[in-house]
């Protein structure tokens, strides 16, 4: 009988890449001689059982196949763990994977899950959930999670800057935001982000000076309330600075409280959760460990 292996797959069923998993196992057991652990799942949050029982059977590397979402639930059951992460980026978004130069190249991919460099990098933490990428409440969710694909082959950025305009919340909400304790916005706020890395889908970049590395949770809050302004403050997205929007407050911080008038629908990694009237978020240094293409780690190094 093969001897178990330490490196597992977790693998969202509906999610393609590359010639799939049947590629993905030939890839990985032409390099492993031993049984790998694997288990697919048919929806992202059916993952985190399955990657606490890879990592009873003692997994040191897991594969995560899929989209944010994936990533998503997978950090949070990692995060504090030894157990290195490998991202294969199979979803509708690979914002992480993006961001860290995982491209969307099945060899090319599972190369950087084997033999690329191990980098320990942040994580949020949001009502008591990890989050990879950024996380938010109001307009957020519409700008990330709701932008029209076919506009997208089409028109790029701009794509996103009409379904951000199409979807315009009606109302700002009175919101209070306390960073590392003390009063940094209070006023009505149309959207509330925070986020881990820079770039988010379409290729915008909400925080251009974030990085995941930095020991820091960037915060944004947005202040628009018409459709005038929206395309303002996405056009500078877009094509520019965020904070250099009139609309556009940014800062960082180490923990972050947030308190809204009325109950207000939340995301993390483009996932909804429930309303609520209050977010807490905090940075989580070092919360998980990935393995990254070698230029990216030399690159981040020769930055610091």
């Amino acid at each position: 009988m093969a001897k178990k292996s330490d490196v597992a797959v977790i693998a969202h069923q509906r999610k393609v890449l590359g010639g799939g998993l049947d590629e993905l196992r030939k890839l990985l057991t032409d390099e492993i001689s031993d049984e790998l652990i694997w288990y697919e799942v048919p929806k992202s949050k059916k993952s985190p059982k399955m990657i606490r029982k890879a990592l009873k059977k003692g997994a040191k590397t897991i594969f995560v196949w899929g989209g944010d979402g994936m990533v998503q639930r997978a950090v949070d059951t990692l995060a504090g763990t030894d157990t290195t992460m490998a991202i294969l980026p199979a979803g509708t978004a690979n914002l992480f994977a993006t961001n860290l130069g995982i491209p969307e190249d099945l060899p090319e991919a599972v190369r950087i899950g084997l033999h690329g460099k191990k980098k320990k990098l942040d994580l949020g933490r949001i009502n008591g959930e990890h989050f990879a990428v950024m996380a938010g409440a109001g307009f957020d969710g519409h700008l990330i999670a709701e932008a029209d694909r076919g506009a997208k082959d089409q028109m790029g950025k701009l794509a996103y800057v009409w379904t951000g305009l199409r979807h315009i919340q009606d109302d700002p909400s009175p919101t209070k935001i306390k960073v590392d304790g003390n009063t940094w916005f209070e006023g009505e706020a149309s959207c509330v982000l925070f986020g881990n890395v820079s770039t988010i889908t379409g290729g915008i970049h909400a925080f251009d000076d974030a990085k995941p590395d930095d020991g820091w949770i960037e915060v944004g809050v947005a202040t628009s309330q018409n459709a005038i302004e929206w395309a303002r403050t996405l056009g500078r997205m877009a094509f520019g600075r965020s904070d250099s929007s009139p609309f556009v407050q940014i800062t960082r911080a180490k923990r972050v409280e947030v308190t809204f008038a009325e109950p207000t629908l939340y995301e993390l990694d483009g996932g909804d959760r429930e309303m609520t009237r209050k977010l807490k978020v905090t940075v989580v240094p070092g919360g998980v460990t990935v393995r990254v293409p070698k230029e990216k780690e030399e690159d981040s190094a020769t930055a610091g």
